[in-house]
């Protein structure tokens, strides 16, 4: 176990390192730091003025290892756009973020693993190819055309919910549903084909002999195997949610990282834009850590993979 450990452990520090290396690079990238922070009437001496003052006069490895070193204390710089320390940004609309994610998933589980147990009960029937081509239209839809679609109908001619905004539990239902959609189909496939190995195999065949109940057979003993891989799909599922709820939340209004993600990149305010990306991944990491933690803890053979 302590092997198993310490190799994700080392893949996690890599992924980490490649992370950061791009997210501090690609800001580079997209042009004259100074001459964005200064603005498009800004003189040459005014641009100079502002390379001196933000350190971008010093070589760009420089600049790397600092920011390195800051970041890994929880200093990430201050703003240019808000005039407010990254990191305090970070904690104030990380709570939306997290909430919307931890919805979003929620109703994923809550709609996938119904529908990935009885298509695989009913495999090779019109109920299974009716599931399967729900995953495949939840797959194909746009998320802001859906996001859009719930805020006409549900929203503005029905009322029920709310459109925009984060004052309470309603506001999370419609780009929960939106964020959803995203993970519904692979969870529901990964459900489907653990659900349909786990009820060909021999322990099932004993559990009806036995005379077992069919909900404890496909509750209790199928469904506890196929879960396995679910679980790490799961995670890795809310971690795609968290990094990519930039669109919903520019959709409905969230205040939350992925929002602020937009309205950094729009500002040029790289030090943000940075900050998000390193603590999107982070937080993405160790969610695939804890995945690979709890297949172990739940299928032994792993541990030794």
């Amino acid at each position: 176990m302590l092997r198993f450990l310490v190799r994700r452990l080392i893949v996690a520090l890599l992924v980490a390192a490649t992370v950061v290396t791009l997210a501090f690079m690609l800001t580079r990238l997209s042009g004259d730091l100074a001459i964005s922070i200064a603005g498009a009437n800004a003189t040459q001496q005014d641009v100079e003025q502002v390379r001196r003052a933000y350190g971008l006069d010093r070589p760009l490895v420089v600049q790397f290892f600092d920011w390195v070193g800051r970041a890994a204390l929880g200093d990430f710089g201050q703003s240019y756009f808000f005039k407010q320390r990254v990191s305090e940004l970070i904690a104030e609309r990380m709570p939306v973020t997290v909430t919307l994610g931890l919805v979003g998933l929620a109703i994923a589980l809550v709609v996938s693993l119904p529908l990935g147990i009885i298509a695989a009960v009913r495999e090779n029937t019109a109920v299974d190819r009716l599931v399967q081509l729900v995953a495949l239209i939840g797959q194909a839809m746009p998320s802001f055309w859906l996001g859009l679609i719930l805020m006409v109908t549900l929203g503005l001619r029905l009322g029920w919910l709310p459109i925009s905004g984060t004052g309470s539990w309603e506001h999370y239902v419609m780009p929960g549903i939106v964020l959803a959609f995203s993970a519904i189909p692979a969870l529901t496939r990964l459900t489907r084909s653990g659900m349909i190995q786990a009820l060909a195999s021999d322990y099932i065949r004993t559990a009806r002999a036995k005379g077992l109940s069919r909900a404890s057979i496909l509750l209790k003993h199928a469904l506890r195997n196929a879960a396995i891989p679910v679980v790490a799909i799961a995670a890795v599922q809310l971690g795609f949610m968290l990094g990519g709820s930039i669109v919903i939340e520019s959709v409905f209004a969230l205040h939350g990282v992925g929002f602020l993600a937009w309205e950094s990149i729009g500002k040029n305010d790289f030090p943000v834009v940075q900050a998000v990306v390193l603590v999107l991944a982070v937080i993405y990491i160790g969610l695939t850590m804890l995945a690979d933690l709890m297949n172990a803890v739940l299928d032994p053979r792993l541990r030794s993979a």
